[in-house]
């Protein structure tokens, strides 16, 4: 690693633990698809699992949990900066109780969408169901810290959504049915008419501090540079633009919902421009490559491809920007994490 990335390293994790100090958050409440599903996959009926090795051999006793990379994810990351817990619990892992979901709990499930469709596509858990997850939990943390105080942890737990990059990659531009029924723009104006829908029930549940996130650039992926062969394998610039897009569709509907709904902070974390950097300048971020993924040939590996037995996978993840064909690597999640501690989530420390 070079003298520049070690020192920005250095720095960065200085400041994360001087955050740390002042952490006022009681509990962080997390939704969305696989950029945050911390296992939930593990327990229904689908082939898009990560629960199995080499997922999860650089987490906590190299133990695979359903996390979609070789270790933590950004919300683990951004509990710790909290200081609250190195990792947030799925909610239907057996192994944790309302104990440990009282200071945080993970209802997202990977290859979910905005859109019900898109769920539809691999048989995972929709949004509206993350929900109704949700409002069961409200129910057993009222039965576990009584009404007074489950309601001041609703209040004031941070709420991190984080969703949408499905709906394009693995619906819109994959299958059929959204692509006749709407323009691109006019699917991005129903995919923001549901974000909004869904921060708006959050509020009325009581969720008043919410950082909802934008898109990656997700035309950067190694699966699509991978399949995109006519220019070379570089970054498919129709999806980036697309994620721009729509990224700015989110920012000015949190305008408005921060106008109209009475006593929330709603913030947008934009993952887009940091991983756009760490692509394009790599060696500032201590990375070696970055079209391609460690497990496999990093390529098209992704879930149950990504298996222990394929001889390609790297040995060292800190080198590659991404785990998989469509996730990052620890190292990527924590750059991230940080980056939205210090910006977007600053407002709640």
């Amino acid at each position: 690693m070079g003298y520049e990335a070690m020192l920005w390293f250095l720095l960065a994790h200085l400041l994360v633990q001087i955050l740390k100090i002042n952490a006022k958050v009681p509990a962080i409440i997390v939704f969305g698809d696989s950029s945050v599903d911390s296992g939930n996959n593990n327990e229904i009926s689908t082939v898009l699992k990560s629960n199995f090795q080499p997922y999860g051999r650089d987490f906590i006793d190299s133990k695979p949990t359903g996390r979609f990379s070789n270790g933590r994810i950004p919300t683990d990351f951004i509990s710790e900066a909290f200081r609250i817990k190195p990792t947030i619990p799925a909610y239907l892992d057996p192994t944790y109780n309302i104990s440990d979901f009282s200071t945080g709990v993970c209802f997202a499930s990977a290859g979910t969408g905005y859109d019900n469709a898109t769920s539809d596509v691999l048989s995972v858990i929709p949004l509206w169901k993350e929900m109704e997850y949700y409002k069961e939990y409200q129910e057993k943390l009222r039965g576990f810290l009584g009404n007074e105080k489950a309601n001041k942890v609703i209040g004031e737990a941070l709420y991190l959504v984080s969703i949408g990059t499905n709906d394009f990659l693995e619906n819109y531009y994959v299958l059929p049915r959204r692509s006749s029924e709407y323009n691109i723009e006019e699917y991005q104006n129903f995919l923001a008419g549901i974000a909004k829908d869904f921060i708006t029930e959050l509020h009325r549940l009581g969720a008043r501090n919410i950082c909802l996130s934008g898109l990656p650039p997700m035309g950067c992926l190694p699966l699509e540079r991978a399949t995109n062969i006519f220019s070379g394998g570089d970054c498919v610039q129709e999806y980036n633009d697309v994620a721009k897009k729509f990224n700015e569709k989110l920012q000015g509907m949190i305008m408005k919902v921060n106008k109209e709904l009475a006593g929330i902070r709603l913030v947008f974390s934009n993952p887009y421009d940091i991983l756009l950097d760490i692509i394009q300048n790599p060696n500032k971020f201590g990375f070696e490559d970055i079209a391609k993924a460690c497990c496999g040939t990093g390529f098209f590996e992704m879930g149950y491809m990504c298996s222990k037995i394929n001889p390609f996978t790297c040995s060292d993840a800190n080198k590659y920007v991404f785990w998989d064909s469509f996730h990052p690597t620890e190292k990527t999640n924590w750059i991230i994490a940080d980056h939205v501690v210090r910006t977007s989530l600053a407002t709640f420390l």
